[in-house]
């Protein structure tokens, strides 16, 4: 087992909270001068910028596609998969879930798609930036299915499964829970440990992160998914 530095939640410019600086290379380049050697693509409810991302990243370091899903009960969670089909297969399902409403880009910020030389090729016109009709059962079910794994995101701040349920359901089959930088992981997150990733919208963000250790066999994305999944079956 190698260990590999992670940093698995970051958003490109296509999340309207976002800023337009959040693209492919800026990305790259700024999650390697923090010393990450794994990233995560989880944009609001879409995964349209992870292969602009991969392939600016090329060999430069490992890009595992993701979403970050804004649940019914108002609850954020990562949702990390093995290859980009099974994330486009998600992405699909999570996209017809969202309510039809258009991106007003003065209000909530544009929702820009790129090429991996950062060039602008499209904007998404739905708001991204809202709760979908799937429930945590839901996304959990399909996510498995799709031979992924789910984190809790923030559990420590306002849209979080604890903030919104109370706990962590323990037949969640999660590797740990993410807590905000500077933040205390909530007592009612019981049993579960706890990572901290940038949670990134800006540079400085990506800048000031520090990467988590993880152990894999190899830098693959099957083998990151494996090891999260292993943590997961562990009741970590």
């Amino acid at each position: 087992m190698i260990s590999v530095a992670c940093d698995l939640h970051i958003h490109t410019a296509l999340s309207p909270c976002a800023l337009a600086e959040m693209t492919p290379r800026n990305i790259v380049n700024m999650a390697r001068l923090a010393g990450a050697q794994v990233i995560a693509i989880t944009d609001h409810n879409s995964c349209r910028n992870v292969t602009a991302v991969t392939k600016a990243a090329g060999n430069k370091l490992l890009v595992i596609p993701g979403l970050e899903v804004w649940t019914r009960e108002d609850v954020h969670l990562l949702c990390l998969f093995p290859s980009l089909v099974s994330a486009e297969q998600f992405g699909a399902v999570v996209y017809a879930a969202l309510p039809d409403r258009p991106c007003d880009g003065d209000l909530f910020g544009e929702q820009y798609v790129f090429d991996e030389m950062d060039r602008i090729v499209g904007w998404e016109e739905r708001l991204l930036l809202s709760p979908t009709s799937l429930g945590v059962d839901d996304i959990a079910s399909l996510v498995e299915q799709l031979g992924g794994c789910i984190i809790p995101a923030h559990v420590d701040r306002s849209y979080s499964l604890i903030n919104q349920l109370g706990f962590v359901p323990p037949y969640l089959k999660i590797p740990f829970v993410e807590v905000s930088r500077r933040g205390k992981q909530p007592q009612a997150s019981g049993m579960f440990n706890a990572v901290t990733n940038s949670d990134a919208h800006t540079l400085a963000d990506l800048a000031g992160s520090k990467p988590w250790p993880l152990s894999v066999e190899s830098v693959t994305i099957h083998s990151v998914i494996s090891s999260l999944l292993a943590l997961s079956s562990t009741g970590t």
